[in-house]
């Protein structure tokens, strides 16, 4: 688990041989700019620099990006 970020978990995705946590990134920018102070680019660059990509062994947590049908039919994927 990301240590300080229980209030920005999901869920947990269990298709694999080990359940791994399921994270909102849009949820732990928020506990960053609540707890921490931080501005949301200040959170968004500490997360993308720190956590996300950030390989802890087996059960590593998945961070998703959570949008709905049109936001994902409209997203630029370049």
């Amino acid at each position: 688990m990301a240590d300080g970020f229980d209030d920005a978990i999901i869920g947990m995705e269990c298709s694999g041989d080990i359940p791994r946590v399921v994270y909102s990134i849009q949820l732990m920018v928020h506990v960053l700019c609540e707890r921490d102070g931080m501005t949301e680019e200040e959170a968004v660059d500490f997360i993308s620099y720190n956590v996300i990509g950030s390989y802890v062994g087996e059960g590593t947590p998945i961070y998703v990006d959570v949008m709905n049908a049109n936001e994902i039919r409209n997203y630029n994927f370049n």
